[in-house]
């Protein structure tokens, strides 16, 4: 297998993942905020933040309301981390690697961009935006089974696998490291009284609320949703799950090197944080750490078997 067939095929899987996490970000944002008083201070801005994306917003747009966000989220072709971006990258990537996967592959992503370039502008609209939203969840969900039972399990899934665990591994620190705002003394009291829903919406966004109460039979608190995000090895969007498949595909691989080695370092990291009575500031601290170690697992994967470093 050639290494810029493996590295498109990874990052359609990276792209195809994003395109979910954003579509599940705003859907599951527009929800909570039907559930919470106006004067909770937890608004759309809430989304830019996520990605790191607040000083590339304000380049574009002088007021950031749902409006504004959720079109330069979902819609904003110049963004190269929007819903459309991603979908276009994910489309091309498949398109220059048709040879490999199933001619339905190439049919589903390229009939979901189709739809979301033909809808684009009804995402201004909450409505039309929940249809839009719902058609791309389903799209996303339609790739990946439709990869898992017709796709014979090769080196080529093995290299889906991987980005797409590396993707929801990103996305889950990127979630988590927002929910520690949660965690802030300065909070206010609307947020203190409102903190239940609050920590139900991050499960919500990992679609992980249903699997978080069949384990730990108790009421929604932080300190049992962090430790469940983080550790949970059942837990498909769990970081240590994700860390788990991914060094099951690095070991499949040939011409692995240190790679294995280096995914233990980071399942043996993950495993040592401790979320109980830990400050804001300290889970912060640690929560960007786990993200620059995400990244540069990114790439050592990268350097090790793709001709060209990506740097998306």
């Amino acid at each position: 297998m050639l290494s810029r067939s493996a590295e498109r095929i990874y990052w359609l899987a990276r792209y195809i993942e994003r395109t979910e996490n954003i579509a599940r970000l705003v859907n599951v944002h527009m929800n909570l905020l039907m559930d919470l008083p106006k004067d909770v201070e937890m608004g759309w801005k809430q989304l830019i933040l996520i990605n790191s994306s607040d000083q590339i917003f304000y380049e574009k747009y002088n007021v950031a309301n749902e409006k504004n966000i959720t079109r330069f989220l979902l819609a904003d072709d110049t963004y190269a981390g929007s819903l459309f971006s991603s979908l276009t990258a994910a489309r091309e990537n498949i398109r220059t690697s048709r040879d490999l996967l199933p001619d339905e592959a190439w049919e589903q992503v390229n009939e979901m961009y189709l739809f979301a370039k033909k809808n684009l502008d009804t995402v201004s609209n909450r409505r039309h935006r929940v249809i839009f939203l719902n058609e791309i969840l389903k799209g996303c969900q339609r790739f990946t089974g439709l990869l898992s039972g017709y796709m014979s399990h090769n080196h080529p899934y093995a290299f889906i696998r991987l980005g797409r665990n590396m993707e929801r591994a990103d996305m889950t620190s990127r979630i988590l490291d927002l929910a520690s705002l949660l965690l802030s003394e300065s909070r206010s009291d609307e947020v203190r009284q409102y903190e239940t829903i609050l920590w139900m919406n991050v499960l919500k966004a990992l679609n992980a609320l249903l699997m978080y109460r069949q384990q730990k039979h108790s009421h929604v608190n932080g300190d049992d949703v962090l430790d469940f995000l983080l550790k949970n090895t059942n837990l498909p969007r769990s970081v240590m799950c994700c860390l788990s498949e991914i060094s099951e595909c690095i070991i499949k691989l040939p011409n692995n090197g240190d790679l294995p080695a280096k995914v233990v370092e980071l399942q043996t990291y993950v495993q040592a944080i401790k979320t109980e009575d830990t400050t804001q500031a300290q889970l912060r601290g640690i929560l960007d750490d786990l993200q620059n170690k995400i990244g540069g697992l990114h790439n050592e994967i990268t350097q090790n078997w793709f001709l060209i470093v990506s740097e998306d």
